[in-house]
């Protein structure tokens, strides 16, 4: 990324500003303004989050804000309540009263003298989700949004819950926020109130995922904020981006396809980052791209930034299987509308072990599979940070324990765009059962990489809000849709569907093993076929650039790691993911910040009952002789009916231990 030092306005900055909301809670902000906006007011940009602007987004957030400020915009980057120095308590995510503290500080805002009224919102992951949801609450300043990495259905695509089966990233995240929910504030900005308010935090604290697993269908938890439920309700224009190897790459299509507004969607090779970071690359200039928008629907600049497609994608060719990408090789593609009149529906009957050939009549055989919990274990996470190494592997290793269909070699090129979906006539065993579905590119020397995967929970088969147990033996005709995606499969290449009735740990498993049985003839895939031969538009970006990140030096050096075990004396299996960032000293406020984060999901053979997961956090913070450490724990175990979940919380100062505390819940499976 290029660093940029010359900005078109000097730029200000207010460290720390208390908002009062309405219910008299104070929300600390921190604040970028160009030095003329004292005597001539600036449209403002509102970034709010729970991620703690003094230390733990404090790097990202100096590369942002002030080259938006330095275009011309006040930049208001606020913590939520219960973070950072802000007042109160955070338990959950998405409340109402998280969404009416937006709308306070966007009213706010507007009245500030610097401010000509006229707002927007942007943000990554919670921040993309942030100004989707409060958009749809109609703030009458909120001019435009510019979302990244973000859904529209809270049950159906997101960390918790995919296709109705539980994510193990249900007990990650839930991990992550059980450590940043419980942190202190820096004593330098609240002074002695410091501890009082770490005190509040801990005794309101709880492991998020205990109400996670309260709500294992959809219902009125996860409709509260889901914007699919009322696409009409968003009115101002969206610019919505995301990555093929997030976890987030549905949303941007779906919005684009539904709601009535001025709106571009962009989708590039990244992982869980915003464009101009993004891993694996080409990463864009995505602030050039932000500073465009906002310049047309906050100054009324016209400058043509609604021009061209509506969706630009990376279409990735094809690469050999890794857990990670520096690069991934492909082109920029664009769609003047979506859905698409380029990309139409092709058909592949499922025959005996092989993809049939678009329009074959194939017979009809019973083909049958029980996965190993061993399945998945090479599958990556859900939503990709691609550091450490967390791509699905070559899917030879998952294929053994799958059904496994094929074409033959591909004749010439053949591009997907948009979202596959297998349609299988299956019958299970068991009254709870999961099929995961996989779309491999298949190499001509047999090495295979995956491009997208599906999973339904097979209870869900009608839908997510009352799922209905199966009759073990009988027949059911379910479709299971993919990740949408953008992939070229070469000539000579194969498409490979591999098809499992487990997936751990990137899912949990069911109750018990499950024997699948799947019918040939009456089973078909559909790919998105992108036409050849349209006139393709030129499209090009900038070179990625921000301003001159804040200075930091790292005392200790971080870890990350990514281990998969086997003991074949006990046959005890485990995944291993360390993430340490180690230590980090801030030069301007001098505070020293220290995070590490390890989770392991274990399985002993294949009994369902020793599936297990366990996160671990430890988050310390120390200038001078002040020193504030939190140790969090998880651990998630379940028998065929229930889920047994102990959590643990110690607080320290220095060595002392000021405060503990621990959870035991037992959550009965919900045809899970």
């Amino acid at each position: 990324m290029r660093e940029v030092d010359s900005l078109p306005y000097d730029v200000t900055v207010d460290e720390h500003v208390w908002i009062t909301v309405s219910d008299g809670t104070r929300l600390a902000a921190k604040i970028w303004r160009p030095v003329p906006s004292d005597r001539e007011p600036v449209p403002g940009l509102l970034e709010y989050i729970p991620y703690r602007k003094r230390d733990l987004t404090a790097i990202r957030d100096s590369i942002h804000h002030p080259y938006l400020a330095g275009h011309g915009y006040a930049c208001v980057r606020v913590d939520m309540r219960g973070t950072g120095e802000s007042e109160g308590v955070l338990t959950d995510e998405y409340l109402e009263e998280e969404q009416r503290d937006a709308e306070d500080v966007l009213a706010w805002l507007a009245e500030q003298p610097w401010c000509t009224g006229e707002l927007g919102m942007f943000g990554i992951s919670w921040g993309g989700f942030a100004a989707l949801q409060v958009a749809a609450r109609k703030p009458p300043n909120l001019k435009a949004i510019a979302i990244s990495s973000f859904t529209d259905d809270r049950y159906a695509d997101d960390f918790h819950y995919m296709g109705g089966c539980m994510l193990s990233d249900n007990l990650a995240e839930s991990g992550t926020m059980f450590a940043y929910s419980t942190l202190p504030p820096d004593p330098a900005l609240v002074g002695e109130r410091w501890r009082d308010m770490w005190r509040e935090r801990v005794e309101a604290a709880g492991p998020w995922v205990d109400t996670w697993l309260h709500h294992q269908r959809r219902d009125t938890y996860w409709i509260h904020a889901s914007v699919n439920e009322s696409y009409a309700d968003v009115q101002c224009p969206v610019l919505a981006t995301s990555g093929w190897a997030d976890g987030y790459s549905n949303a941007v299509a779906r919005l684009l396809a539904h709601v009535d507004v001025p709106r571009k969607g962009l989708i590039g090779p990244w992982s869980h980052k915003y464009p101009h970071l993004g891993e694996p690359g080409p990463a864009i200039g995505y602030l050039q791209e932000l500073v465009r928008w906002w310049d047309h629907w906050l100054k009324g600049v016209d400058n043509g930034v609604l021009d061209g497609p509506m969706l630009v994608t990376w279409m990735q060719d094809s690469v050999p299987p890794s857990t990670s990408y520096h690069q991934r090789p492909g082109r920029w593609v664009g769609e003047v509308e979506w859905p698409s009149p380029n990309v139409r529906p092709v058909v592949f009957p499922l025959a005996r072990h092989r993809l049939g050939a678009p329009g074959e009549s194939v017979a009809g055989v019973e083909l049958t599979v029980q996965s190993p919990l061993s399945v998945g274990q090479f599958a990556g996470k859900w939503a990709s940070y691609n550091a450490p190494p967390d791509l699905p592997y070559d899917q030879r290793e998952e294929d053994g324990g799958s059904l496994v269909f094929e074409t033959e070699p591909l004749a010439e090129d053949l591009e997907i765009l948009g979202t596959p979906r297998v349609t299988l006539d299956v019958a299970a065993d068991r009254p709870v059962a999961m099929v995961a579905v996989r779309l491999s590119d298949v190499l001509p020397d047999g090495r295979a990489t995956r491009v997208t995967y599906g999973l339904l929970n097979l209870t869900h088969r009608d839908g997510h809000e009352q799922p209905e147990p199966l009759v073990p033996g009988e027949r059911y005709r379910v479709a299971v849709d993919f990740n949408t995606v953008a992939q070229r499969f070469p000539a000579g290449h194969r498409i490979r569907l591999s098809v499992s009735s487990s997936y751990w740990p990137l899912a949990w498993p069911p109750p018990e093993p499950v024997r699948l049985s799947v019918r040939t003839g009456s089973s078909e895939l559909m790919l998105p076929v992108r036409e050849a031969g349209h006139e393709e538009p030129v499209i090009e970006f900038g070179e990625p650039e921000g301003a001159r990140p804040i200075e930091t030096t790292q005392v200790r050096p971080g870890r990350h790691a990514w281990t998969v075990s086997r003991d074949l004396v006990r046959y005890e299996s485990a995944l291993d993911i360390v993430k340490d960032a180690g230590t980090i000293a801030f030069t301007d406020h001098g505070l020293e910040v220290t995070r590490c984060a390890n989770e392991r999901y274990s399985w002993v053979a294949d009994d369902f009952e020793t599936v297990g997961g366990v996160t671990e956090w430890t988050m310390g913070f120390s200038r001078g002789d002040w020193e504030a450490t939190t140790v969090t724990r998880q651990e998630l175990t379940c028998t065929r009916t229930e889920f047994h979940l102990h959590a643990r919380l110690d607080a320290y100062e220095g060595s002392e231990r000021v405060m503990s505390r621990n959870w035991r819940r037992t959550i009965p499976r919900d045809c899970v």
